[in-house]
């Protein structure tokens, strides 16, 4: 009887996290540009507001990709997807898409913004011609009071999230991808 139960309750969850994943994108549809812009900014502006020492990060980094709500969901095999606005010298040049798959111990959903900076013009080039994919050992800071004040570049890259909303447990393998399209 157990594993009945277990069974439905893996498929309510599965079903689940693709109506948050779906709920989390449908809403960019409608004047895509504009609102992922607006979001994006809004989505900076909070960024700083949550840590003031991530605002040089902002203004020193050659370039950089806000991706203004992530959605997230899993159970077992899970996935990521989010759609941002590419900057360089805090003027938006494009949009660009994360994708993420990932495989291990996972289960639930959650919403969450990243940002991405480039250190130079070269590591800029490998996210606009879709050569960028980040592996599992790269890891992302959690934006908090002081958190961006002794943070390095990682081979020209450093990201930040931060948490919207959402549960979601994990230790799981996976990597993000990105597409990239000039304005």
């Amino acid at each position: 009887m157990k594993t009945k139960y277990a069974g439905i309750c893996q498929k309510a969850c599965i079903l689940i996290s693709a109506i948050l994943m779906v709920t989390f994108t449908m809403g960019q549809s409608t004047h895509k540009d504009k609102r992922i812009l607006r979001d994006s900014k809004n989505a900076k502006n909070l960024f700083i507001k949550v840590d003031p020492t991530i605002k040089k990060w902002f203004d020193n980094a050659y370039g950089y990709v806000i991706f203004p709500n992530v959605g997230k969901g899993g159970l077992g095999i899970g996935g990521a997807f989010g759609n941002g606005i590419v900057f360089i010298n805090n003027t938006a040049i494009g949009r660009a898409n994360l994708s993420q798959v990932s495989i291990g111990f996972q289960m639930g959903a959650q919403g969450y913004r990243e940002v991405i900076f480039f250190e130079n013009k070269s590591n800029m080039d490998d996210f606009n011609e879709n050569k960028l994919k980040l592996s599992a050992q790269v890891s992302a800071v959690l934006v908090a009071i002081g958190a961006a004040a002794n943070i390095n570049y990682s081979n020209g890259i450093l990201i930040f999230t931060h948490p919207k909303g959402g549960l979601m447990y994990e230790v799981s393998v996976g990597g993000q991808t990105f597409n990239y399209e000039k304005f």
